[in-house]
């Protein structure tokens, strides 16, 4: 029978919420947190180990499969829940790094690179256009946020665990995507083509970076093609996530047509 925690001062919730609240806590612990029902059956099949779950009854009805299984009431869920409308299951799991030696491509692969990208809700968002376009993998270079942020993960609708990802350096990325023959398209408003007139139908490694500074020089020089989306209004910039999804989906639109 599972354990019944009914205060938020119970140490395994403030471990909790220390984790859901702290890099710095979920690398000491190497675990994560997860949250809802779609997200961990993600997660689960994606292969990663459940290390405790904390539920509440009155919210969830599903069995939980996990060692460490903790019934909490509605007062402290609602004090660990991070967003409204969630399902009542909270879990703490292992964390696994990816390498870039440990993905495996196909012959001619799609891959989404990003360049320094801070916040967690735009990483999550292109994790989404990332999944819907079947990309292969996803580097997410000189990172200024960890992969198992909450935020990032609410903001993936769990695409975090559907799409490999890889935390690395650039110099890595650019040595791992030019030793495959996988051509580097960064997406720059400088000295750039339009992206539909780029041949995307090969290996594809399409890079971005922030809104505010763009790509650095190293990713610049690497580059096989500079690509560009057209501005006709006064900005000249989109969000990442919407570039990622317009540049991606030109990528299947090629592909399917070729």
């Amino acid at each position: 029978m599972a354990e019944v925690i009914t205060s938020p001062s119970n140490p395994k919730i403030k471990r909790l919420l220390a984790l859901q609240q702290k890099s710095s806590a979920r690398r000491e612990a190497g675990l994560f947190v997860v949250e809802g029902q779609r997200e961990l059956q993600h997660c689960i099949d994606a292969g990663f180990e459940i290390d405790s779950v904390f539920y509440c009854t009155e919210l969830f009805s599903d069995n939980v499969k996990a060692d460490k299984a903790f019934e909490v009431n509605r007062q402290v869920y609602e004090k660990i829940a991070m967003r409204e409308g969630t399902e009542g299951v909270i879990a703490e799991v292992r964390a696994k790094e990816r390498k870039l030696e440990d993905l495996e491509l196909p012959e001619k692969p799609l891959i989404v690179v990003l360049e320094r990208v801070e916040k967690p809700g735009n990483l999550g968002a292109v994790l989404r256009s990332a999944d819907a376009a079947g990309a292969d993998a996803v580097l997410i270079c000189d990172p200024l946020t960890d992969l198992w942020n909450p935020n990032l993960i609410r903001a993936s609708i769990g695409a975090v665990f559907t799409v490999p990802c890889v935390a690395c350096s650039s110099a890595d990325a650019i040595a791992f995507l030019k030793a495959r023959g996988i051509r580097i398209l960064t997406a720059q408003l400088q000295d750039s083509s339009l992206y539909y007139d780029c041949d995307m139908t090969g290996g594809t490694a399409i890079v971005m970076g922030t809104e505010a500074t763009g790509l650095t020089p190293v990713w610049r020089e690497a580059a096989d093609a500079h690509i560009r989306i057209p501005m006709l209004g006064r900005l000249d910039s989109l969000n990442v996530s919407v570039s990622a999804a317009i540049l991606l989906f030109e990528a299947v639109r090629q592909r399917q047509n070729g």
